[in-house]
């Protein structure tokens, strides 16, 4: 294992080095990645986001564009061959037609190319010739980056951390009792290990539909062509220092070893260590419906989220010497048009509130942190309402589940984060001043002009931030 540690890092080495001078002497790349929690909307972001890139024209807060500086964007092949294609013609095709649909949801990496021709600015402007910027645009789900905070973990540590979530989770106590109950001294049973492992499973796609966030290892909810195979047949354990080579625990343990060394490493190595900007979106609505406890492990994801980031500035002999870091992170509370435009403050807010610990480590390293509340996609219209002697702020838009258009008002974010977060660190199980509710929305029938990309909220913000200096 040292030896082949020592191979991959004189590797990815190497691979830096030349990714450096190429991009120094040719063609800039800038690699930004884009991750979000459950239902977090990433096929949307990424569709929507070179849409608008492509056509401009609903994107003012992009300086470059907003001083026409953007001559053209286009599609090319993407450069790393073994990676599945974006499908960005057929995820648009489902937003914008006749009768809308929302894309299918992530489940693997997958990559887009959009190259931009920039017209150059300051004095020199006028001597300099157009350049091109390759913004590769690479998706994974979200489950995946809760693993990579797994490397750092023993099976006994990430036994411990779990158990206890156990105990405030949609049917886990049951659990909880079950494998606290299970002899992990006894010799390893196939049949016990594929039961507990199907139980754990069961347990964490429905913690994830209450709106729970922490759901790891992460392919357990995804496991592709690994379905089925030892290195997803473990769950947590208690410790058991009398349980002897051949045991239960011990054939868990060596599982949970060979995931980090098999599906996280490699993940990390060939994808997410040569991100350059990175986006995280979160259902920030979807967990202040699901109440105080959800609201807590959204937090606490959050903040475990950057230790698998490597957060720092990419000067030029950093990049040869230290590999790549990310230079700037996004945090966007999505589904913002969920709310009438004078709630969005509160919803950043809480966000701002949510990755507080998160943002002040990746500065502290020299990564430049954002949180916004934005919607990559508008789907409802806002609409001033009577109820009794108040005017409710509330949004209207055709509901997902009957095809019915309805008028909603899911209640009044409050204006101190605390009034939120407060309750959800003391282990609440119900908000005692409020009852936060959401809709789901169905896109709406889209009318586009010429030029224009779909209608978004701050989409072109969040863009500003994240590639804006590199325009």
């Amino acid at each position: 294992m040292v030896i082949g540690t020592i191979a991959d890092t004189l590797t990815r080495g190497v691979e830096n080095v030349t990714g450096t001078l190429s991009e120094a002497f040719l063609e800039p790349t800038l690699r930004l990645g884009v991750t979000g929690l459950s239902r977090a909307g990433k096929t949307v972001f990424i569709t929507s986001l070179v849409a608008n890139l492509m056509d401009r024209g609903r994107m003012p807060g992009l300086v470059a564009q907003a001083e026409g500086r953007i001559l053209s964007a286009f599609l090319q092949p993407q450069p790393d061959d073994t990676l599945p294609r974006f499908d960005f013609e057929t995820h648009l095709g489902a937003l914008t037609a006749r009768a809308p649909h929302w894309p299918d949801s992530t489940r693997a990496v997958s990559e887009l190319r959009l190259s931009l021709r920039i017209r150059p600015n300051g004095l020199l402007s006028g001597l300099q010739g157009p350049r091109t910027l390759h913004l590769d645009i690479v998706d994974y789900p979200g489950e995946w980056l809760l693993d990579l905070g797994l490397m750092e973990k023993s099976f006994s540590q990430w036994s411990e951390q779990m158990l206890t979530r156990l105990e405030t989770r949609p049917g886990g106590p049951a659990l909880l009792e079950r494998l606290k109950a299970t002899d992990s001294a006894a010799p390893l049973d196939e049949g016990t290990a594929r039961a507990l492992a199907e139980a754990y499973t069961a347990q964490l796609h429905e913690a994830r539909e209450a709106g729970f966030s922490d759901c790891s290892p992460g392919r357990f909810l995804l496991p592709g062509e690994l379905e089925g195979s030892p290195v997803l047949t473990f769950a947590p354990l208690p410790p058991n220092a009398e349980a002897g080579r051949r045991s239960l625990w011990r054939e868990f343990e060596r599982r949970f070893d060979s995931y980090k060394a098999r599906v996280v490493k490699p993940f990390f190595r060939d994808h997410f260590s040569r991100i350059d900007r990175q986006v995280v979106l979160v259902d920030a609505l979807g967990a202040i419906h699901a109440g105080p406890r959800a609201v807590e492990d959204l937090r606490q994801t959050l903040t475990d989220i950057l230790t698998a980031f490597r957060p720092g500035g990419n000067a030029f002999l950093s990049q040869l010497f230290l590999g790549k870091r990310i230079e700037k992170i996004l945090f966007a509370a999505t589904k913002a048009d969920h709310l009438h435009h004078l709630q969005h403050p509160r919803l950043t807010a809480i966000m701002e509130a949510l990755t507080r610990d998160a943002r002040d480590r990746a500065r502290f390293a020299g990564a430049e942190t954002q949180a916004f509340s934005i919607a990559a996609l508008r789907a409802t219209t806002e609409q001033m309402m009577d109820h009794g002697v108040q005017t409710l702020p509330c949004v209207r838009g055709t509901l997902l589940d009957t095809g019915r258009q309805a008028a909603f008002y899911p209640g009044a974010l409050p204006e101190d984060p605390n009034h939120l977060l407060g309750p959800a660190r003391k282990g609440a199980q119900a908000w005692l001043d409020g009852d936060y509710s959401v809709m789901r929305f169905a896109p709406a029938p889209l009318t586009l002009k010429a030029g224009e990309g779909p209608p978004h909220i701050r989409l072109d913000r969040a863009a500003q931030f994240l590639i804006g200096d590199r325009l």
